[in-house]
């Protein structure tokens, strides 16, 4: 929900107006779980994004690292429901939520109103105020930042193939901030790239100097995982030549240089932030109570405390366990209460009631690279190395929107498996058309 875009009418045509209208804003993994479990039902439904298209989120660093195109993650909305009749996809921003009067109004200057609002615009990166995050770091939350990291860091080794002295200013250096899931997978994906892939198409360069260093403000890396595991992750990206900094914290960034908490720097002409992230900036033009991070305190039921109509799901929602702490961010959490949103609003239709919404986790996984990862089930199941890598590939595999995505993502991984290639290697033009000759 970042860019501003035009708003288009579905080829279904217009809803009817004397039907149940829910809104649901965003596209992600909790927009997609409640328009759909909302489809066929006896209601209107109109899906709202500035994007057209829907991004798997948990593969941007695989984009980012150059295994995968940026079209083998992303599958167009209006695609999702082809032939459903009740459900309408619509282009544009929503900058402003009139919970009052039941209206979102949009970039383009128009107002929607809705029966039911479902409220799933995701998160974006928190630099939490550290000086020149926002203007020197890459984060990794849409195609766009995948790309653009990217063309960067490929540009860097171009840079440093030009002249020997950039080997030791800190061109070739990667900072990422954030020892979670996101963190460890990009850490893990960047150094394969430098040492198994880019290593063949600069011959001439000593990549000894291309270091990757993952900065981590805690004790230990993946904190929600179990610390056997946490260790596992640590050791293996250590082995492959990722410099681990634990209890170590960001004070600020400039463009080549990386301040740290005890006074120390870092020569790196690239930071990422993966350290952190808020609600949608749209959660706070409801004018409601929110939680730490900016997500929007919900009830028992996902809805806004006195305006029952407005529910909100995923990344937005200030959604508690039964202990009283906040749920993760993720992508089973926002499925999950979407498809409760859902089947809530179902049950109202018709008179009934339904339980508090229980989130139920069904485990963790992240991958640290090339036959290897961690992952730990419900049970105490925990897996690691082969096994664990298997069960992350089948699981994002499964995941995955489209027969096409499924199928491209299988055979880029296996290419780059048996090749120690990454054919996405491209540096887009980045020249204006008046440029061309």
């Amino acid at each position: 929900m970042n860019h501003s875009g035009e708003s288009t009418r579905a080829a279904s045509g217009p809803r009817r107006v004397d039907r149940h209208h829910v809104v649901v804003v965003g596209a992600g993994f909790g927009g997609l779980a409640a328009a759909k479990s909302l489809a066929g039902l006896p209601v209107d439904v109109t899906v709202i994004d500035s994007r057209n298209h829907h991004t798997f989120q948990p593969l941007l660093y695989q984009v980012a690292t150059a295994g995968l195109d940026g079209d083998d993650i992303c599958f167009p909305v209006r695609g999702v429901f082809a032939g459903q009749d009740n459900v309408r996809v619509r282009l544009g921003t929503v900058t402003d939520v009139d919970i009052e009067r039941a209206a979102l109004r949009l970039g383009d200057g128009s107002t929607l109103h809705y029966d039911d609002l479902v409220l799933a615009a995701g998160a974006v990166t928190n630099p939490f105020g550290i000086p020149g995050v926002e203007e020197h770091a890459y984060g990794l939350k849409s195609l766009r930042d995948a790309l653009a990291l990217r063309s960067h860091v490929l540009m860097r080794f171009e840079t440093a193939d030009t002249d020997p002295v950039h080997l030791t200013d800190g061109t070739l250096t990667v900072v990422v901030a954030g020892g979670g899931p996101t963190g460890v997978e990009l850490a893990g994906g960047l150094i394969e790239l430098s040492t198994m892939v880019l290593r063949h198409d600069y011959p001439g360069l000593d990549l000894r100097s291309a270091r990757v260093v993952l900065v981590e403000a805690g004790d230990r890396l993946l904190p929600g995982f179990h610390p056997n595991l946490s260790a596992k992750a640590r050791d293996t990206l250590e082995n492959r030549g990722v410099e681990v900094m634990l209890n170590t914290a960001v004070s600020s960034v400039d463009a080549t240089t990386v301040r740290l908490g005890d006074g120390s720097e870092i020569a790196a002409h690239t930071m990422v932030w993966t350290a952190g992230v808020r609600a949608h900036p749209l959660a706070e033009t409801l004018g409601v109570e929110l939680t730490k991070g900016a997500r929007i305190v919900v009830g028992p039921d996902l809805s806004v405390p006195g305006y029952p109509r407005v529910h909100v799901v995923g990344d937005m929602a200030g959604a508690t366990d039964s202990s009283g702490a906040l749920l993760p961010q993720v992508a089973p959490v926002a499925m999950q209460s979407a498809e409760y949103v859902a089947d809530k609003i179902r049950h109202r239709i018709h008179g009934e009631s339904v339980q508090p919404f229980e989130y139920t986790d069904k485990g963790s996984m992240a991958t640290i690279g090339r036959h290897d990862a961690v992952a730990q089930l419900p049970g105490g199941i925990r897996m690691s190395g082969v096994v664990g890598w298997f069960a992350w590939l089948l699981l994002h595999l499964v995941m995955l929107i489209g027969f096409r995505n499924r199928a491209n993502v299988l055979v880029n991984w296996a290419w780059n498996y048996v090749t120690y290639d990454r054919a996405s290697r491209i540096i887009p033009d980045v020249h204006h058309p008046e440029e061309s000759s």
